[in-house]
């Protein structure tokens, strides 16, 4: 009987060990930090478009080509289809460019946000986190990308000599699409240039004036056929230049704001507007063998 309430009394004095140990260790046990509150812009992964922006809750956003000036143009009607995106909140994702994040002020008072310049939207008709159904719509609306090489610009020609331009090049109104860089600045092709060859940039000097566009990231929005994209080596001047359809592609130093054109009307006096330094879009043929 003795033996039997020693037994008893150490296996009890063992379980209050065990719990004394496993309080003890509980209460030495780190609180589990709180899930960081995404705000702002964040960037998704995607398996179709690479690296896209979106909202904090996931919903994607988009540019529009006709916001090549940085200026809001959506608005009315149209922004029952592209409601604007603002966020107050400075962006919590940690691999997005902060500087390339700022907003602007609409025509009726409310702020958006923008991406390198451009005021960014969201499409209604993408219900939930992560659809992307308004890339490409109209050949004027692109999913946002923080990485893109070239956009798309969907605006006024307006030459250096002040007059307005169709795409065709006759004086008139109306808007063209033309390539840009990811901020807006217009891109245009040289006409006497070969495809993959740069016949105009003989040096620094020259190149002061009409200087080539260095891009070797090749990623563009879903209209333009990345195929059609290529990288050459100028050597004259030692730098890397991307080409469109074979086209090396430069500036015009003149075009002193985002979606200024006015490169089309440089041309010998006898010469058509367009014809020695043209724009480029998907519709430019492809540049002539060497």
């Amino acid at each position: 009987m003795l033996i039997y309430l020693k037994r008893n009394l150490l296996a009890v004095a063992c379980m209050a060990l065990v719990i004394t140990a496993c309080k003890k260790n509980s209460a030495d046990e780190p609180t589990p930090e709180p899930v960081p509150q995404k705000k702002g812009i964040q960037l998704a992964s995607t398996t179709t478009f690479g690296a896209v922006l979106t909202d904090k809750d996931g919903k994607t956003l988009y540019f529009f080509a006709s916001d090549v000036a940085g200026t809001p143009t959506c608005s009315g009607g149209c922004e029952t289809t592209w409601p604007i995106y603002y966020s107050a909140d400075a962006s919590t994702d940690l691999n997005l460019n902060k500087a390339e994040v700022g907003e602007v002020t609409r025509a009726d008072g409310r702020k958006q946000s923008t991406y390198r310049g451009y005021p960014l939207y969201y499409y209604a008709s993408d219900a939930a986190a992560g659809e992307i159904k308004g890339d490409g719509v109209g050949g004027i609306w692109f999913v946002a990308k923080p990485d893109y090489s070239l956009m798309i610009a969907n605006a006024q020609l307006i030459g250096a000599d002040g007059k307005s331009y169709t795409s065709a090049y006759a004086e008139g109104t109306g808007n063209t699409k033309y390539f840009t860089d990811a901020f807006g600045r217009t891109l245009y092709a040289f006409a006497p240039d070969k495809n993959g060859v740069n016949n105009y940039t003989k040096g620094a000097t020259q190149e002061g004036i009409w200087p080539v566009y260095q891009a070797e990231v090749l990623i563009a929005p879903s209209v333009i056929a990345k195929t059609d994209l290529a990288v050459i080596t100028v050597a004259s001047i030692g730098k890397k230049q991307l080409t469109y359809k074979g086209w090396p592609l430069y500036y015009y130093v003149p075009d002193a704001k985002r979606g200024d054109n006015k490169g089309i009307t440089v041309k010998p006096a006898t010469a058509a507007v367009g014809s020695v330094w043209p724009y480029v879009y998907t519709t430019t043929t492809v540049a002539p063998a060497p």
